[in-house]
């Protein structure tokens, strides 16, 4: 008996809208942004036309090297998930096709040529990045049914009423708990595709693995080098693995050891409680409905806990500890005001899309006189005067993360010691995606916008700064305990 017909939905969305092709080899599903196995909403939608169809299913898993920033850094991060996806799709009987692009161009028609013989193609909704340019391009030449997924936060992207653009953490939190409770059944199913639930997997035509080889299995592994690659090699890989795995077992160690003192502890760089879960939610490693699932199933959590009252407040709404409100504030409401931000403005990583108050009042101040002036390189050194910024520098150069609080003084920093608003702008933006593994991200953005004024309230006037928010390195160290972090990212490091 045929399966029903997939339907359109909140998360479902057709970008090119015909009858699937009756003649198509298979569904392919490419994975973009989801880029894991398991509690993903595009390899389920994906999965569902293949069941309806009875045809196989083939994943195509690209990674080209031609994207801004590209490094040895994110491609061996990416890499890892690759690998992981491997194993995970060979167990489930899916068809698995890594491609991993030796050259500039050189994958340049992959995708059509897998369309051609495809059903169906599926791919992911995510306004991180290039994805949005990438759907759009691969939509002007497409061939069939063209269908992406809304996998990126617990809300679904078009759940927020169109076009409208959150100001505040406070604004968006109101609207988050008038919606969500509807939402939070509708959940990727956990265990993803299953072994011998779709027909056996095909084998990738012949004439497209000759033009377009499949990624050398050492590669994935780690058993060969990026070198050959034209990518930045002087990023070195950050010192963690990327992959869903390694995703899994980050999220599992947060929510034993570290979700209780979160909300105490997160803000102390010598006694880090965050959950290290960023670059794998960037990458699509890790689902948010994955981690709100298990941060809740560990405390024994129920629909019926939700508040029954919006008050737009940081705490009490989940009905949860306190710690794990406060990490779902920043996963649920902070990660998705981001998100919301990029999907409603094409502007969003420009200076022309902070609030106007903060535009007017910095180019007010943007030839007040500077205490000291650094450029691009002696940033990225860590070559400034100031013990703090350059620990946290040299942690973002050496690790691919930062502390949370202390990138927000990092930035601030910045603004104090560059020519201009724009110019501190373009430095945050280029040392962070240079070298954050969750760099690029929405949730990157919004804090490297925060610094100069977005979702906060005008302050104090004061030179330079005007009335947005001001941060000093003095103030952070009295507050913080840093004594082990100064040690461990002191000016011995390099």
């Amino acid at each position: 008996m045929a399966t029903p017909l997939p339907k359109t939905t909140d998360r479902a969305r057709a970008v090119i809208d015909t009858p699937p092709a009756p003649d198509g080899d298979y569904v392919l599903y490419w994975m973009i942004g989801a880029r894991r196995p398991t509690w993903n909403f595009a390899l389920d939608r994906a999965a569902s036309w293949a069941r309806h169809l009875g045809k196989p299913l083939l994943v195509l898993e690209a990674l080209d090297c031609t994207y801004r920033w590209a490094s040895d850094r994110l491609h061996r991060f990416v890499l890892d998930g690759m690998r992981d996806n491997r194993e995970a799709f060979s167990r489930a009987g899916v068809g698995y096709y890594p491609y991993v692009e030796p050259a500039p161009r050189a994958g340049h028609g992959l995708l059509r040529a897998l369309s051609a013989r495809a059903a169906v193609v599926v791919t992911d909704r995510a306004p991180v990045f290039r994805l949005p340019a990438l759907v759009s391009a691969a939509a002007r030449g497409m061939p069939v049914r063209f269908e992406e997924v809304d996998g990126v936060g617990l809300l679904p992207i078009d759940a927020s009423p169109a076009g409208h653009v959150f100001p505040t953490a406070y604004a968006f939190r109101r609207h988050l708990q008038k919606t969500l409770r509807d939402h939070l059944n509708t959940r990727p199913r956990a265990r993803g595709v299953e072994a011998g639930e779709l027909p056996p997997p095909l084998v990738v035509p012949e004439e497209v693995l000759t033009r377009w080889p499949a990624a050398d299995p050492r590669l994935l592994d780690g058993g060969a080098s990026l070198a050959g690659l034209p990518i930045d090699h002087d990023v070195a890989p950050a010192p963690f693995e990327g992959g869903a795995v390694a995703a899994a077992d980050c999220l599992q160690d947060f929510v034993e050891h570290r979700v209780a003192s979160y909300g105490d502890e997160r803000n102390h760089p010598d006694d880090d409680a965050s959950s290290g879960l960023s670059p794998y939610l960037h990458f699509g490693h890790v689902s948010p409905h994955q981690i709100v699932t298990r941060v809740l199933r560990a405390e024994g959590w129920t629909l019926s806990r939700l508040a029954k009252t919006v008050t737009g407040a940081k705490a009490g709404w989940w009905g949860a500890s306190p710690g794990a409100e406060a990490y779902l504030d920043q996963l649920v409401t902070w990660r998705e005001l981001g998100v919301n931000m990029s999907a409603r403005r094409p502007d969003f990583d420009r200076f022309e899309s902070l609030p106007p108050w903060a535009i007017r009042t910095l180019e007010k101040h943007a030839t007040d006189p500077r205490p000291y002036l650094y450029s691009l390189e002696e940033f990225t050194r860590a070559a400034t005067h100031d013990p703090v910024w350059n620990a946290a520098q040299r942690q973002l150069v050496a690790e691919g993360r930062m502390h949370n609080y202390l990138r927000m003084l990092w930035g601030k920093k910045i603004l104090e010691w560059t020519r201009s608003p724009r110019e501190a702008l373009d430095v945050m933006i280029e040392l962070n995606n240079r070298f954050a593994v969750d760099g690029r991200d929405p949730n990157s953005y919004t804090g490297i916008f925060w610094v100069l004024g977005r979702y906060d309230r005008p302050w104090f006037e004061r030179p330079l700064f005007g009335s947005v928010r001001y941060m000093s390195s003095a103030s952070t160290a009295r507050k913080l305990h840093l004594k082990a972090y100064l040690a461990r990212f002191g000016p011995t490091l390099f």
